[in-house]
């Protein structure tokens, strides 16, 4: 009868160490959405005589990032890369950078995004493409990335085409990999809302200037 109760008060205490296991590794949230400094940020054009409007198409990114899920490389350059699932985007990362850059851009153009709609029919509309060629991110290391995207007024023929490369050297921890993607973020932001300026200012370019 004692070694029965003593093996009732292990598995207890088993128990209750797995659930307290389990507790102590909540899942960590990020997002790559991040203010605008006030020297980047324009006023707004509403209420102006030429408001200004963007719509941003649903970013492409290779299909192993499309998921909510953190993928960071191993150092090295292994040719491994761990999904970590207790890491993960407020949500799936394309969806997290669609809205990170539309907020981005329109801050830095003080214009409106009508992606999910509110733009009167009879103005014209800044559409903006964006494919992330690369997304690469190692712990320790570094997050390197490569944009292309497209630019084309509403009511013009041309079509505008940019891309930009950018990376920067993080350090340990998957807190500084999420602040390093963010701020590579809105270095893309700013090179489109530059691109979009450029091409307002000079009706006649046919190249984008990022």
């Amino acid at each position: 009868m004692k070694n029965r109760k003593n093996l009732l008060s292990l598995a207890a205490v088993a128990a209750l160490m797995v659930l307290a296991g389990c507790a102590s590794k909540p899942d960590s949230y990020y997002t790559l959405a991040s203010a605008v400094p006030a020297a980047e940020a324009a006023p707004s054009t509403l209420g102006t005589a030429a408001p200004l409007y963007i719509e941003l198409a649903p970013v492409a990114v290779p299909e192993r990032l499309a998921r909510p899920q953190m993928v960071v490389g191993r150092p090295g350059g292994s040719v491994q890369v761990d999904v970590l699932e207790q890491h993960r985007w407020a949500a799936s990362f394309e969806n997290e950078l669609q809205d990170a850059l539309a907020s981005g851009i329109a801050a830095r153009l003080g214009a409106l995004d009508v992606t999910k709609g509110g733009r009167p029919s009879a103005q014209p509309v800044w559409r903006i493409a964006v494919q992330v060629r690369r997304f690469d991110a190692v712990d320790g290391g570094r997050v390197d990335a490569g944009f292309n995207w497209t630019l084309r007024r509403s009511d013009e023929p041309r079509t505008l085409v940019c891309q930009l490369d950018a990376g920067e050297a993080v350090a340990g921890g998957i807190d500084a990999v999420a602040q390093g993607a963010q701020r590579i973020t809105a270095a893309a932001a700013a090179a489109i809302a530059r691109s979009v300026n450029a091409a307002r200012a000079d009706p006649s370019a046919t190249l984008c200037a990022a």
